[in-house]
């Protein structure tokens, strides 16, 4: 498919109350190869989108139901300057509707007013051309037509964890092995313990012992004698 396929794919809708104005933006997209519809006034453009006027008491189906879309548009122009509803009304409306919003809307006026350009785009409008429109403006419109129908980036895939190095498994055997030679331990050293304190005492009673049986000299009026 061409490019030229592609963007006559596209529909655009022109709302000017100037005859000239509109034959000049509808001759400028149709030379672009954009598909047209021209409608004079605010209204009429809000009645083609299935979005009823609010100063319209009608009760027709098409014009009361804000789901129902006559056209298939992919972009909205816009004058500023119309009798009754003004281009920044309409593009208030759309940018109201649930299932227009997200239409690109933009504005146009002979009229460089910078407080009025600034409005406008706060309130959604994409582009504001100066009259009188040129072929160069209209190939502005192409990105925002085709930024639509890029598709979405793709989220960033989950980075993965660190893997925490596995601890060796514990070994029911060698603990048992190690509580026992702690026990061991603990036996040896207080029986260590008993000996010697056993040790000290038998010693202790042995010299008792031999000092009561060791004999002893005493000395008396008549001589020496052994004391047993």
């Amino acid at each position: 498919m061409t490019v030229v396929d592609a963007e006559s794919r596209f529909h655009v809708l022109a709302v000017d109350d100037s005859l000239i104005d509109r034959k000049l933006i509808e001759m400028l997209l149709k030379n672009s190869s954009y598909q047209v519809t021209t409608v004079d006034s605010g209204s009429k453009a809000l009645e083609l989108l299935g979005l009823r006027d609010e100063g319209d008491d009608s009760s027709s189906p098409s014009s009361s139901s804000p789901d129902h879309q006559e056209i298939d548009v992919n972009l909205i122009i816009t004058d500023y300057c119309m009798p009754g509803m003004t281009g920044y009304d309409l593009l208030k409306r759309v940018k109201g509707s649930s299932s227009l919003k997200d239409i690109p809307v933009v504005i146009m006026s002979s009229e460089n007013v910078p407080a009025r350009i600034n409005r406008c785009l706060e309130d959604g409008a994409e582009e504001f051309f100066l009259k009188p429109v040129k072929l160069a403006d209209m190939k502005k419109l192409k990105s925002h037509l085709l930024k639509r129908k890029h598709q979405q980036p793709m989220a960033a895939a989950p980075q993965p964890q660190p893997q925490q190095p596995e601890k060796p498994p514990h070994k029911p055997e060698e603990a048992a092995d190690a509580t026992e030679a702690a026990q061991t331990d603990g036996i040896i050293s207080d029986c260590s313990s008993s000996s010697k304190r056993k040790a000290a005492a038998m010693e202790q009673e042995g010299l008792s012992s031999s000092e009561r049986t060791k004999p002893r000299l005493s000395s008396t009026s008549s001589g020496l004698a052994v004391e047993t």
